[in-house]
């Protein structure tokens, strides 16, 4: 992983901001869980995706991811 890769997903989710995506988290131990949200704010080190699952009562959540989760496949992101 090197800092250009870094430089190009940076740059994909920042063109992609207040765009629908569906995310598919992985959370270890065959555990999957897959959302759909918006991406709100590219900073530097992070991004966050504002997820509002509208099926349930549940508050909107913010969610904040590194850029290197995508690259090391912890989360995969899907324009919706």
């Amino acid at each position: 992983m090197s800092q250009s890769d870094i430089q190009k997903v940076r740059e994909s989710v920042k063109q992609q901001c207040g765009s629908r995506v569906m995310i598919q988290l992985d959370r270890g131990r065959n555990k999957v869980d897959i959302q759909e949200g918006t991406i709100q704010e590219a900073y530097p080190s992070v991004f966050t995706i504002l997820v509002n699952d509208e099926s349930s009562e549940n508050p909107p959540q913010l969610l904040s991811f590194s850029y290197t989760d995508i690259i090391t496949k912890d989360i995969r992101m899907k324009l919706c």
